[in-house]
């Protein structure tokens, strides 16, 4: 699966995860929605939960943009639009904030749930903090990678969000 991030630009370009992986060329970074690729676009304002159903669409878009500009406006990408489930952040400036995601972190996320857990381990190799979300993650991951689609992901998710995880 090749991996795509529509980038704005918008964040400091050192601490920009998506810049570090077009560096290490594990990313293609696009400057517009014409120039991005058609596939599964990780949006959180998405009807659909992604799960393992979506992993043949042959490209993962992921929006690289600061939280402040991150509407519902800005997903305007074409493509299969899917909301990531319950997550833990483990980059250090949301450690331990639900849902507040990198967009390294979005991506090995997606790449797990669509059982490309050792992809998603090298994505996150680059970042010394990487291994730490999986960590904090792999039970959740590990359920819904083993959903067979969306509606099952919710369902495990619901029980994450009703815990109070």
């Amino acid at each position: 699966m090749d991996l795509h991030v529509r980038y704005e630009g918008d964040d400091d370009p050192k601490k920009c995860t998506a810049k570090k992986l077009e560096r290490f060329d594990m990313a293609v970074l696009h400057g517009s929605d014409r120039e991005t690729p058609y596939g599964v676009v990780l949006n959180p304002h998405a009807d659909r939960a992604l799960s393992p159903a979506d992993a043949d669409t042959g490209a993962l878009v992921a929006l690289d943009c600061s939280w402040e500009s991150a509407g519902e406006a800005m997903f305007s990408l074409p493509g299969e639009h899917r909301a990531l489930p319950y997550l833990v952040a483990a980059n250090p400036v949301n450690f331990g904030r639900p849902m507040q995601l990198t967009t390294v972190e979005a991506i090995a996320a997606a790449l797990v749930i669509f059982g490309e857990k050792k992809r998603a381990e090298d994505v996150l190799s680059k970042f010394n903090w990487g291994h730490t979300f999986l960590e904090l993650n792999e039970e959740p991951l590990r359920r819904y990678a083993a959903c067979a689609d969306s509606t099952e992901v919710v369902e495990i998710q619901r029980e994450y969000l009703e815990r109070g995880e």
